[in-house]
């Protein structure tokens, strides 16, 4: 919701802010000497900004939206930086529209830092600590979240990514949601469910649904039973309000989405799970921390915010309420929760703010 939120707010932004660009559009030197002979023709020529942001078209309509609106913030902020120095220094406006340049050059380097962002996948390590028996002293967690296979992440490049995964060595893998999405080609689907069962883990690849691995659309070439067929003919383990005994110490608790209406309550789904063991809840959606931290899992994994991904989506997020957390770590009682911001991430090939990762959690028992 707080994407769709997000579209509209974007969309609406960038047809506010077209006249004001055009009209500074005319200020560069070649659109003023049009603009001067031919005033129909000047205001034409003045949508360049526009035509320069067109490119982005080839990736997809959210890239193009993303561009435009940036352009149009960063060339506001320069605006207004450049008239409050002018106003400091009491000079007057310079003939040569400088400030232009500057929020093109800003705009340019802005988007990519941000598709840097988005297509760079960095390692990211917690350390927790447990007086529960784990049946060894330390536990090594691969998590793994918000796939959405195919917008920076094809199944080549995911395969890479799941040998890095592997040199880590570790104990469980937990894939925490939208492995899949919309625009997923079943091809991928199938390559990359091969390379996440191929990471070697001692106790196995656990898998929780996301929002979008089911499919808000009809236009994708396999369904969402193909795809759990996949996974478990593979050997991932994949829990629907389930939990499984990982290894007679650890349980693992996998929540269903909360865009599922027939999901459980996180108390329903603890019901049978011991909370003298270790648990691990997996809930894609971080926003139901206060009824899963009065249920005492130790460790709640969880991804969907992909750490805001576009400034200031992730603020808003919090602000409305749509997540309790948009990254990394927060305690609550006797749980700690994780965020990930994902190894990749949702429509838009660009990366404010956030990055992409994959986690690496150990978790080390005191128990003698």
């Amino acid at each position: 919701m707080i994407w769709i939120l997000l579209l509209i707010f974007l969309a609406g932004a960038s047809l506010a802010g077209t006249l004001y660009l055009m009209n500074r559009a005319k200020r560069f030197g070649f659109a003023k000497k049009i603009s001067e002979k031919n005033k129909v023709l000047g205001w034409i020529v003045s949508a360049w900004p526009l035509v320069i942001c067109l490119p982005f078209l080839i990736v997809n309509v959210y890239a193009f939206v993303i561009a435009y609106v940036n352009l149009i913030i960063i060339w506001g902020v320069c605006d207004l930086v450049g008239y409050i120095i002018r106003r400091v220094r009491k000079k007057e406006r310079r003939s040569r529209y400088i400030t232009g340049y500057i929020a093109l050059g800003l705009t340019a380097c802005y988007l990519i830092w941000g598709w840097i962002m988005a297509h760079t996948v960095l390692r990211t390590e917690y350390r927790f600590e447990t007086a529960k028996a784990l049946g060894q002293e330390d536990l090594r967690i691969a998590v793994i979240g918000d796939l959405h296979l195919g917008i920076t992440l094809d199944s080549g490049e995911f395969e890479k990514q799941c040998r890095r995964i592997a040199d880590e060595k570790p104990d469980v893998v937990m894939a925490v949601g939208d492995f899949v999405d919309d625009d997923s080609t079943k091809k991928d689907m199938l390559a990359a469910c091969k390379s996440l069962a191929s990471i070697p883990a001692k106790y196995g690849i656990y898998w929780i649904y996301g929002n979008h691995d089911r499919g808000y659309f009809t236009y994708r070439d396999f369904s969402a039973d193909e795809l759990y067929d996949k996974l478990t003919s593979c050997g991932i383990k994949v829990l629907c309000d389930q939990s499984d005994d990982m290894n007679g110490f650890v349980t693992v608790v996998g929540r269903e989405d909360r865009s599922n209406a027939d999901r459980l309550s996180a108390g329903d789904v603890m019901k049978n799970a011991d909370t003298s063991r270790y648990v691990i809840m997996l809930d894609h959606q971080p926003n139901d921390y206060v009824a899963e931290a009065e249920t005492h899992p130790d460790l709640v994994l969880s991804g969907h915010t992909h750490g805001g991904h576009i400034f200031p989506a992730g603020l808003v997020g919090a602000l409305i309420g749509a997540n309790d957390r948009i990254y990394g770590t927060e305690t609550r009682d006797d749980t700690t929760f994780v965020v990930t911001s994902g190894i990749s991430g949702w429509g838009i090939p660009f990366k404010t703010f956030a990055i992409s990762e994959y986690v690496i959690i150990d978790v080390h028992s005191t128990a003698g």
